[in-house]
């Protein structure tokens, strides 16, 4: 991986300093602040020391402080930060994946920036596995776009942005403010792919696909080609998307760690109209995600789009149409088809092991009776999904 060079501009010269990744410059005073942030160093030691966090709250946290300096011991700059990453990411993959496969990465130019869209099932692995493709193939990971409704804690948006991510906004209020912060992200990604030459992973559309069904919302499309159409009215739609080098990602999981509780908020919008996130719920989304075993997991490239797009819907057509066809399909996918008990036309049951049925079965089992609906519908999804069978569903 080729190290960035990064050097920070002057303020006057940096309309995105409130929304772009950290800069090498910003690396030291970023990493000593998240050393004494009282609220990161509780959040240690409850998960790691809890018992030591009740009796000595003060001792536990000196000892979660003294841990990060010592595990940051000679970061200096992003690429530093990012390699510590990429050693728990390698123990991680060890520890709770069977398999990883990378496809399609051979068939993009190395030295060449692209905005990489992909499906979107877990909150922080779905970038992280983009990112350690990328990295194994030797090449520099992405800027990620992540939503400001994920950051609401100090120490988690400066996490982000050490690795690489930058500001979605989700919580303004007001459309004009909206617009203004919607122009300035697409100026800042245009800029990052046509002049800064550095690749981008973002979401197909907001928030996980929870059912399983993979859709892209062509508003984040009309977002995209803004800083185009703004500097020429009359740029058709598909010279902006072509200059952005779109690549549509799959990624796909035998096993989600977060299944059940994606199947519990499903069930209570359908059952109660609506579902209230608890305060710690995305991080706890986050570690369950990175901890919770995932079985094999696929990631495939696909193609960069051209230039032959009229409007933001048949750019999302053409993203959609790549996704699903990526798209890996596993015993779990076919099992869950099959315990639903419709469209056994599209079963394909020859590389379903016993050990695959057993496992399922292991991890149906545990899944409470009114939740078991929506929790295999999001395994078998996928499958009417490739089959055509949700064009109506959205």
């Amino acid at each position: 991986m080729t190290e960035p060079q990064n050097v920070t501009p002057a303020p006057e010269q940096d309309p995105w300093a409130d929304i772009r990744p950290y800069e090498d410059s910003e690396v030291a005073e970023v990493l000593a602040r998240l050393a004494s942030n009282r609220e990161l160093l509780d959040a240690l030691t409850r998960y790691r020391l809890p018992r030591l966090n009740r009796l000595l709250p003060a001792l536990a946290r000196a000892i979660a402080s003294y841990a990060i300096r010592r595990e940051t011991r000679g970061v200096a700059s992003v690429h530093d930060f990012q390699m510590r990453v990429a050693y728990y990411m390698e123990r991680m993959i060890r520890t709770s994946t069977d398999d990883l496969r990378v496809e399609g990465l051979e068939h993009l130019a190395p030295d060449t920036a692209y905005l990489f869209i992909g499906n979107h099932r877990d909150i922080s692995l779905d970038p992280a596995f983009v990112n350690y493709g990328l990295h194994r193939a030797g090449r520099d990971t992405v800027r990620i776009a992540i939503g400001d409704n994920l950051l609401k804690k100090p120490y988690v948006t400066d996490l982000m942005r050490l690795n690489k991510s930058f500001i979605v906004p989700r919580a303004l209020r007001g459309k004009r403010a909206m617009l203004a912060a919607f122009q300035s992200l697409s100026a800042y990604i245009r800029h990052c792919i046509t002049e800064d030459n550095h690749s981008i992973w973002m979401a197909q559309r907001e928030g996980r696909a929870k059912d399983g069904i993979d859709r892209t919302d062509p508003a984040i499309i009309k977002m995209l080609t803004m800083a185009r159409r703004q500097e020429d009215r009359k740029a058709p739609i598909g010279e902006a998307i072509a200059e952005l080098r779109m690549v549509p990602v799959s990624i796909s999981y035998e096993y989600d760690p977060c299944d059940v509780q994606k199947a519990r908020e499903l069930h209570a919008i359908h059952s109660q109209g609506g579902y209230a996130k608890s305060e710690f719920e995305d991080i706890q989304s986050i570690v369950a995600g990175i901890t919770g075993h995932k079985g094999r997991v696929q990631l495939r490239f696909g193609e960069p789009l051209g230039a032959s797009f009229d409007t933001p819907e048949a750019v999302a057509a053409e993203i959609d149409r790549q996704v699903i066809s990526g798209y890996h399909l596993f015993p779990s996918h076919y099992l869950a088809l099959e315990a639903l008990g419709d469209a056994p036309e599209l079963l394909d049951m020859s590389e379903v092991s016993d050990v695959d049925r057993a496992r399922f079965q292991a991890r149906l089992n545990d899944v409470p009776a009114e939740l078991r609906p929506w929790w295999l519908a999001q395994y078998a999804n996928p499958v009417r999904n490739k089959a055509g069978q949700l064009k109506d569903e959205n």
